[in-house]
């Protein structure tokens, strides 16, 4: 297990610097979610997520469902 992390260690300091530099541009608690279009289920129509704005919740997911 040591071998493992004395191996993988660097890719933290990269992920780390990385996760440093980019951090400042992520949104806080409490901002508003960047507007973004997709298609619905059918693929037949554009949804915009400011189309549910102070309307409902709004929940994305991402993965597999296979």
């Amino acid at each position: 297990m040591l071998d493992f992390i004395r191996n993988t260690n660097h890719y933290r300091k990269k992920s780390t610097a990385w996760q440093t530099k980019y951090d400042a541009r992520a949104p806080r608690v409490g901002d508003l979610a960047p507007d973004f279009e997709l298609s619905d289920a059918s693929g037949q129509n554009s949804v915009h997520l400011s189309d549910f704005h102070g309307e409902k919740p709004v929940a994305l997911v991402f993965g597999s469902f296979t």
